[in-house]
């Protein structure tokens, strides 16, 4: 019996002018990723499992989508574990591999296994995608491609000005008219967490802080204290979690609160340095902001953290990042420094489309469409056809000798710039007759100028 199509929730097809916009967004990040330095890389879509778990916290472990062991491997199974209600036990031994999460920890377990084959620091560039198993809603997608950059090996302040320069000359390309790139330091937090008493709580209090776009303030300092989190480091940190205003009068009310704390004052020296030479530099269209509030979940940043927001529209961070110190000692190689950023494709996508700011271009299939008269005069067509190919450029000859009013609807449906007509008078007197489908113009010209026109 026949199953009615349909795919997975959280996943999305892309049809012809989806992918074209698509591209566009590409074109132009690798654009900018090149000229920064940065080289290509790719990594297989799924992992070791004990690759990327423990690497995310414990709600990003939860989000690893699994692969199920086949064959021999399966009887393997710990159904102890089962029995004794262990599921994290009995999931592990069911799953030797797993989807990508993200880019970032493949990439540290790729600088580590070909760390005598790089040149550091190194630079590099990648566009895939990655899997979660996270609730679709607007803007969370299970499947979803991440643009990312990254380099490791080098510990300098110069790479966050960098990261800030990439989000603000893409998203710029991109003709986003205006953007928040928030920042914040993870010493600040640790800080944060050291100066409010609760110096164990530092996870718990970043995780819950992360959350503070979905949940407000009252779902924050309720699942605080849900976690346990003493109520005296609640009561330290609630004005931090309302608190507005400029740049430099964060950094006053910070330096204030992080007095005594070492770790707190030397995250908050990183942030005042990067924000001096991005200032001086200036940007193009974004905005960079001290986001005290900012948290970034994952476990592995260490240093300067990124998010990104567009304005104008109701969707959550579009692209992110951070400095992650000690992410490849977990995979063998100590004091190899790293920093990346991410831009989320998919939300971006959705934004652009929103907004309307993908250019007309991206929506042309096809530059000219060769109309089909049939016998010589299709023989003829063909001919030009792969003429104009050996330009360089994109053609089609309209596959039968059908009525020209259908042939015309099929040019119209692709999008198509030109139309060229060869009948019997154009064949003979080696011409075309070529029609803008824009602005409907319509000229008879000899062939080998049109050529040469190209």
């Amino acid at each position: 019996m026949s199953s009615k199509p349909r795919i997975s929730k959280g996943t999305r097809d892309f049809l012809p002018a989806d992918v074209q916009k698509r591209e566009y967004m590409f074109g132009i990040m690798r654009s900018v990723f090149r000229k920064y330095g940065y080289q290509p890389i790719e990594t297989p879509s799924f992992e070791l499992t004990s690759t990327l778990m423990g690497k995310y916290g414990e709600e990003g472990d939860r989000l690893i989508f699994k692969i199920l062991n086949s064959g021999e491997k399966l009887k393997k199974a710990d159904v102890d574990a089962l029995d004794n209600n262990e599921l994290p036990k009995f999931a592990n031994s069911i799953s030797e591999k797993a989807l990508r999460y993200d880019l970032t920890v493949p990439f540290a377990r790729f600088v580590v296994q070909h760390q005598n084959e790089l040149s550091f620091p190194f630079k590099r560039f990648q566009i895939q995608p990655v899997w979660r198993s996270d609730r679709p809603q607007h803007g969370r997608y299970q499947e979803f491609t991440q643009c990312d950059i990254d380099v490791v090996g080098s510990d300098s302040l110069l790479y966050e000005v960098e990261c800030i320069q990439i989000f603000d000359e893409v998203l710029s390309g991109l003709q986003l008219p205006g953007f928040a790139i928030k920042m914040n330091n993870r010493k600040i937090l640790s800080g944060i967490a050291q100066k409010s008493g609760a110096d164990g709580y530092l996870v718990t209090i970043v995780t819950a802080i992360d959350k503070l776009d979905k949940i407000g303030e009252d779902g924050v300092l309720n699942e605080l204290k849900q976690k346990e989190v003493p109520d005296s480091a609640i009561n330290a940190l609630k004005p931090l979690l309302s608190f507005s205003g400029s740049n430099e009068e964060k950094l006053i009310l910070m330096e204030e609160f992080l007095e005594g704390s070492e770790i707190g004052i030397e995250g908050l020296q990183e942030l005042n340095e990067v924000l001096n030479q991005v200032a001086e530099l200036g940007l193009k269209c974004g905005r960079l902001e001290f986001d005290i509030t900012l948290a970034r979940g994952l476990n592995y940043y260490t240093g300067a953290i990124f998010e990104v927001a567009a304005d104008g529209v109701k969707m959550g961070s579009i692209c992110g990042g951070g400095r992650y110190d000690d992410l490849t000692a977990q995979f063998g190689l100590k004091d190899v420094s790293g920093i990346g950023i991410s831009f989320g494709a998919d939300r971006i996508y959705d934004v652009l489309n929103e907004l309307n700011l993908f250019p007309s271009s991206t929506e042309r299939s096809i530059s000219y469409l060769l109309l089909n008269f049939g016998g010589e005069d299709m023989k003829s067509s063909l001919g030009l056809a792969k003429d104009i190919r050996a330009k360089g450029l994109d053609c089609e000859l309209y596959p039968s000798n059908a009525k020209i009013q259908k042939q015309f609807k099929y040019a119209d449906s692709r999008n198509a710039r030109f139309v060229i007509m060869i009948g019997e008078d154009e064949r003979k007197s080696d011409s075309i007759t070529l029609k803008n489908m824009d602005s409907g113009v319509q000229e008879k010209i000899s062939r080998k100028a049109f050529l040469d026109r190209l």
